[in-house]
């Protein structure tokens, strides 16, 4: 079901790109700089794309801006997991050193939790 669902997104998706991209067939002029600051300054860089790549250059770029900002702002949270797996390995090696030490029996429903 999820299967079916995700692909009729995709083809749903896909319908709507293709619509978009022939509906902007347009050349359009993308510059650098304005064409006063272009002529003053006495360069410029001009490119001419159909208007659909332009758009489509646009929301990618926006997903590439967001997922680093996202992987910027989580840099916190992963740092702080990976120094929480650490301390639960020495608490785990510890607790078995402990066990060790005291040569008992490790409690059958305390081994059932775990398992778990």
């Amino acid at each position: 079901m999820i299967k079916t669902l995700r692909y009729l997104f995709l083809a749903l998706l896909a319908v709507v790109l293709l619509t978009v991209a022939s509906a902007n067939r347009e050349v359009v002029a993308l510059r650098l700089l304005p064409t006063e600051v272009d002529t003053f300054l006495g360069f410029g860089w001009t490119i001419e794309l159909p208007l659909f790549l332009v758009i489509f250059a646009g929301i990618l770029v926006g997903l590439a801006v967001g997922f680093v900002w996202e992987w910027l702002r989580e840099a916190r949270m992963r740092s702080e997991a990976s120094q929480h797996r650490r301390q639960v390995g020495q608490l785990e090696r510890e607790v078995t050193k402990l066990r060790a030490e005291k040569g008992d029996k490790p409690d059958e429903i305390l081994a059932l939790l775990d398992n778990r």
